[in-house]
């Protein structure tokens, strides 16, 4: 009976308590609704900005041209007869001199000691010619022989001096016959695959193509000039004082469409001497060593000259900088650390910057991160950073 009442008591006191706590909550909630709700604007996205860099920039002309070999020839039979040997493999690479086919030589070498003979016998005949000459003169001065003897033997001995003349050049002919049974290389170079077989009757009626041989070491590259930069680049020379036989000296720079700058090195060789009317432009021509034989002709390449150098110019990278429908910009944060979009002209690429010709100042902080987060006008909080300028440039001439 007493467990009953003390079981009764402590389920009374729990509900007190819990009106109690249900009372306090609900005063605290309706407390809470009668105040008013503030906003609390984010802080200033971090951004980094940097100064640009500072450098001597070369100034240079850049031009798309193609790559040519220096030297091409076609390879023919100049005598008939049928092939003899092939002596190379298509394809490899050969020095000046070497022998690559072989036409059958036994009939010219024949016709070699045929010429040879006929020399002997004209030699034998020229010395009788004289001897007789000789004998009519001293007769003749003693009045034993008569005059026309002495003239037949003049006669005799000027057709056996002509005739062992003759024979000298049927020599000279067959000597040069028969060095054309063997095709050699003229230059150093590349050669083709092999348009002839062993066997194959050759050079009748006209000369018949063997194989071609290609020079690309060295190599030329041709590219084009537009007209106002000729007339800049001939006022720069005068200016300086270079002539046209500087020329050679000036170098020029080449890179293929699938590399990065301009690995390939060489000079200038050549310029033509006038405008192209219909394109108005001026043909120049460098030329490359090409020992590694990178290069091989008819490629399409990136050309580069250098023009002059433009101290103190300012850079920065060039993945800042955007463009819009009134050209191209950069973002600058002002001293309210506010947005601001900076129109900018843009002049030469160094490695990854790019030179800013007009817009920027050396003291402006150009915005170089988080670029597709922020918009012109956004209040920002300034990270200075520092734009690392590129290793100093070579001197142009």
């Amino acid at each position: 009976m007493g467990a009953c009442v003390r079981d009764a008591a402590q389920r009374t006191s729990l509900r007190r308590n819990l009106s109690v706590g249900t009372v306090c909550i609900l005063a605290s909630t309706l407390s809470a609704c009668g105040e008013k709700n503030a906003f609390v604007p984010p802080p200033p996205p971090k951004v980094e900005v940097a100064t640009p860099a500072k450098q001597t920039v070369t100034r240079y002309l850049e031009a798309t041209g193609n790559t040519a070999a220096v030297n091409t020839t076609t390879l023919v039979a100049r005598v008939q007869g049928f092939i003899q040997a092939i002596k190379y493999n298509d394809g490899d690479a050969v020095k000046a001199g070497t022998t690559l086919f072989v036409i059958e030589q036994k009939p010219y070498q024949l016709s070699l000691e045929q010429a040879q003979a006929g020399q002997s016998s004209a030699v034998a005949d020229t010395k009788k010619a004289e001897a007789d000459y000789k004998r009519q003169v001293d007769l003749a001065a003693k009045a034993i022989a008569s005059q026309s003897t002495l003239d037949q033997a003049t006669a005799a001995k000027d057709a056996a001096v002509a005739k062992q003349k003759q024979s000298e050049v049927d020599i000279e002919q067959a000597q040069l016959n028969l060095s054309y049974t063997e095709v050699k290389a003229p230059f150093d170079g590349i050669v083709t695959a092999r348009e002839v077989s062993l066997g194959q009757l050759v050079g009748a009626g006209s000369p018949t193509t063997l194989a071609t041989i290609v020079q690309i070491e060295p190599i030329y590259v041709n590219f084009a000039v537009s007209e106002t930069d000729v007339q800049d680049i001939r006022a720069s020379m005068h200016a300086r004082g270079v002539t046209p036989g500087d020329l050679k000296k000036i170098p020029v720079e080449v890179g293929l469409q699938s590399e990065k700058g301009y690995p390939h090195k060489g000079t200038l060789d050549y310029a033509a001497p006038s405008i192209t009317a219909a394109t108005g432009t001026l043909m120049v021509r460098g030329v490359l060593p090409n020992t590694d034989r990178a290069l091989l002709p008819g490629y399409f390449v990136r050309v580069r000259v250098p023009r002059a150098e433009q101290p103190n110019t300012l850079l920065v990278p060039d993945r800042v900088i955007g463009s819009d429908q009134s050209g191209r910009y950069v973002l600058i944060a002002n001293k309210n650390n506010e947005l601001e979009q900076r129109k900018v002209e843009l002049g030469q690429k160094v490695g990854d910057l790019r030179a800013i010709t007009n817009g920027l100042k050396p003291d402006d902080r150009v915005v170089i991160s988080d670029l597709m987060m922020v918009v012109p006008g956004e209040k920002i909080e300034p990270v200075d950073a520092k734009i690392d300028a590129p290793p100093p440039p070579e001197t142009a001439p």
